[in-house]
């Protein structure tokens, strides 16, 4: 069943055998929500975190250019639309111009200055949050940029997330190893020495089918296929 908040932190504590109210708990629940929530994030590349924002717009005669964080912050940039005509602010009025990643040495090297401006055709990851454009733009041109982001967590104010939706088995699962470590239940001389590795082995398996389904959606399956793999079908279904 799909988890609220309130409903994640009673099973959190009912499996940890302690009350809701507890002090420890309550100064630990944030870390285990971090935990889980980033380590799955990461294995799972969840297709609904995946954002497209088109807010910002490329500098005239400008290369470098700062990702828009209108909607959130990207974690992985997958996509970088430039939007003509310039002036044209939604994509689904003007044409998308798919960008090619490639190097910055190699932006560097083709395009070392503003001579030869024009629709840019490849980009350049410098930083975490910023692209340089080659060539570079002869205009304000509009830029739609695809990528994850990180959903909010889960808490008092935020009661439901993808994660506690449509994966509470993982989510708890996941949550459940790190908190082995606040009942200090890590290694040979605890009460409890198999809790997470138990917790762990539960997850690795939880994972595999989430993986299994989260790759369907993307049409990433044998064949690429949605379908179910089928161990019998040869060669596989399509």
């Amino acid at each position: 069943m799909s988890l609220t908040y309130a409903q994640f932190v009673a099973s959190i504590a009912n499996l940890l055998v302690v009350p809701t109210a507890d002090a420890g708990f309550q100064q630990a629940l944030p870390n285990i929500i971090d935990d889980a929530e980033l380590r799955l994030y990461r294995e799972l590349d969840l297709e609904n975190t995946i954002v497209r924002d088109a807010s910002t717009q490329a500098a005239t005669n400008a290369r470098t250019f700062n990702l828009p964080t209108s909607i959130g912050t990207y974690v992985v940039t997958d996509e970088i639309n430039i939007i003509t005509p310039a002036g044209t602010s939604n994509p689904e009025l003007g044409t998308r111009n798919a960008l090619t990643p490639i190097s910055k040495e190699a932006l560097d090297m083709l395009w070392p200055s503003v001579s030869g401006s024009t629709v840019p055709v490849y980009f350049a990851k410098v930083t975490q949050t910023t692209v340089i454009f080659g060539p570079w733009p002869d205009q304000a041109y509009q830029v739609e940029v695809v990528g994850t982001q990180r959903p909010a967590p889960l808490s008092a104010s935020n009661v439901t997330t993808l994660l506690s939706w449509y994966f509470p088995d993982v989510f708890v699962a996941a949550s459940m190893v790190f908190a082995a470590g606040y009942q200090k239940n890590y290694g040979q001389g605890v009460d409890d020495p198999k809790m997470a590795v138990t917790w762990e082995s539960h997850l690795q398996e939880l994972l595999k089918s989430a993986q299994t389904e989260e790759q369907r959606k993307k049409f990433n399956q044998a064949g690429w296929s949605s379908k179910q793999p089928a161990p019998s079908a040869t060669p596989p279904r399509t």
